[in-house]
């Protein structure tokens, strides 16, 4: 695994560095040896937080713990990405999608999902044409956390969903 460590607002001392590379280093055993994961460590006030990102061929495999120490963020990230690959582990390799960024051991060994992804409900509804302004507003007046809508300016179906600080994103289809 090649790791690219960054901080902010954090000097990414020796010892922070080993603890990442040691304790995300055991996920070493599911991905290829060129597998790239993106590590960030920030701290706001008494916030210690570690994101750590690992792009696999058409996923994002992604987990963010923020605790009052870094180290104990380090050894939470790593257990919840742990228990992602586990659970998931059927849904991107038995369909092929992302089977080449894991390791042969771990695309071969089975693992008991903790739960089956049940759909329990199906809306339908027009998708009108809008800014995503407006999106913003309309998800607002809904109270929901996500919105979906026909982009006015691309013609495209978007996404926008609530942020953490009350900001928003948009999430837009790439062509």
């Amino acid at each position: 695994m090649k790791f690219i460590i960054v901080g902010r607002n954090i000097e990414v001392t020796d010892g922070l560095k080993s603890a990442v590379e040691e304790k995300i280093g055991k996920l070493e055993k599911y991905f290829t040896p060129d597998t790239e994961v993106r590590v960030t460590l920030s701290v706001e006030k008494d916030r210690q937080k570690i994101e750590v990102t690992i792009p696999v061929k058409g996923n994002i495999i992604r987990s963010e713990q923020v605790s009052n120490d870094m180290y104990v963020s380090i050894d939470l990230v790593e257990e919840i990405i742990e228990r992602q690959l586990k659970k998931y582990k059927t849904k991107l390799v038995d369909k092929q999608q992302s089977a080449a960024s894991f390791s042969k051991m771990f695309a071969e060994n089975d693992y008991m999902e903790d739960e089956e992804i049940k759909i329990v409900r199906t809306k339908r509804f027009d998708i009108k044409p809008m800014y995503p302004e407006d999106a913003c507003v309309q998800m607002e007046l809904l109270g929901h956390n996500f919105f979906v809508f026909n982009n006015a300016e691309t013609g495209q179906v978007n996404v926008v969903y609530k942020r953490k600080g009350d900001t928003y994103g948009l999430i837009e289809p790439e062509y």
